[in-house]
């Protein structure tokens, strides 16, 4: 009897799956997913946090875009250390970003440090549990379990159809989703 797959086979395979994609169809799909927009409607002042697209990740920025024209604060989350809660610092469409300690982009530490309201979060893999996979070093659970203690947020994980496995092999402290949306479907998961 051969042993369930690891999180490290998992995210492997979904990535593959990811990075197989042509960039001309992910930039579609990331267009796609943000003409249909959020499942849910949102209030003036919302603050959203979005994310700096890494390799061939779901770009969010079409989707921040048409938030921001609805009414959303937007902001991108900053890198502090390993074990510490994401920051989130204000930003807008076409701001000057700097590069972070994992080298992605960030906003500068002078923006304003937010507290989001909604949440999107990249996925390196998910289910249809509303599980993830992401890069491994835990970030956004930390994040998640830190700031829900202050108040309600919502988590809406962003992925291409591709990227969907079977079942995640959740932990006690991997927080699941509220949402998924991929270019093809939106998955609601808070009645799970």
């Amino acid at each position: 009897m051969s042993a369930s797959p690891s999180k490290a086979d998992l995210r492997k395979i979904a990535l593959d799956a990811r990075d197989t994609m042509h960039a001309a169809a992910r930039a579609t799909a990331s267009e796609r997913l943000a003409a249909r927009g959020l499942p849910f409607e949102i209030a003036e002042g919302t603050v959203v946090s979005g994310y700096s697209p890494i390799r061939s990740e779901l770009d969010p920025t079409p989707l921040m875009r048409k938030l921001a024209s609805q009414g959303a604060k937007l902001a991108l989350p900053a890198v502090m250390a390993r074990g510490k809660s994401l920051a989130f610092r204000a930003w807008s469409p076409g701001a000057r970003l700097t590069l972070g300690p994992l080298g992605i982009l960030e906003p500068s530490p002078a923006a304003t440090e937010l507290i989001p309201d909604i949440m999107l979060v990249p996925c390196a893999a998910f289910d249809r549990l509303g599980h993830r996979i992401g890069y491994g070093a835990g970030h956004y659970d930390f994040t998640l379990a830190h700031l829900r203690k202050m108040k309600p947020i919502v988590t809406v994980g962003l992925a291409f159809a591709a990227q969907e496995i079977k079942a995640v092999p959740a932990l006690a402290h991997d927080v699941a989703l509220d949402y998924v949306l991929t270019e093809k479907k939106a998955f609601d998961f808070r009645s799970n």
